[in-house]
């Protein structure tokens, strides 16, 4: 049974917009017609797109809430970039005991109906984040099985990794093999190390001179 959360502390607004070109005026107004101090009002402009990490405004909200508190936003949109993380938002909000309050869509968890809309909506956060981990292990399931790399995708293809050694191995600097495969030295370096060991899985002699590519592998140090 859900216990009633009445609001004894404060009010909290919180407004987004979605790019630093829109303007949060009209956000701001509708929270302090509903009776939120401006002072108290925490906002973030950034895209839709952004993680909560990447929120400074949200963030700094629920870490500022504490339970009694209300956090009073125009819509339940504006607390995540996606309707699970505005759900997931719903359900923490209700764990800490802290009411919401959305002006659009009239929920108020501190009355029974509002509570009844926070929780249905709390159990299809539950439901979509279970749902997505049952099809991310089906997908990696999938491509185990036909024998597919899992993870994240190889930067250079075995045409371009070939093609990378051969210009090493004509002399060619990891500069201009990068430039010319479109990736960073980095990658350069990675991929050619990788196929050196393919070429050759015998174990190397410190300061061994690669027939392949022409690397010299350095003395290690120490015993």
């Amino acid at each position: 049974m859900t216990t009633a959360t009445a609001s004894t502390g404060v009010q909290i607004g919180y407004a987004r917009v979605s790019t630093g070109h829109q303007s949060l005026d009209q956000q701001l107004d509708a929270l302090t017609e509903a009776g939120v101090d401006p002072k108290r009002v925490y906002t973030d402009k950034l895209s839709g797109t952004s993680t909560r990490e990447q929120r400074p405004g949200l963030a700094a909200l629920l870490d500022y809430a504490r339970p009694g508190d209300a956090i009073v936003v125009v819509g339940i949109d504006r607390l995540g970039r996606n309707a699970s993380e505005v759900m997931t938002t719903i359900r923490e909000l209700r764990d800490r005991e802290i009411v919401l309050r959305s002006l659009r869509e009239g929920i108020d968890t501190s009355n029974a109906t509002g509570r009844m809309v926070a929780g249905v909506l709390a159990s299809l956060a539950e439901l979509e984040l279970e749902l997505g981990r049952e099809r991310r292990a089906a997908a990696r399931e999938a491509r185990r099985a036909r024998g597919q790399h899992i993870g994240r995708p190889k930067a250079l293809d075995e045409k371009n990794a070939a093609l990378a050694q051969r210009m090493h191995a004509n002399g060619e600097s990891a500069s201009t093999i990068a430039a010319t495969l479109g990736v960073s030295r980095a990658t350069v370096y990675r991929v050619l190390a990788e196929r050196e060991e393919v070429a050759d899985d015998r174990p190397r002699s410190p300061g061994l001179t690669s027939r392949t590519t022409g690397w010299t592998w350095p003395v290690r140090a120490g015993p």
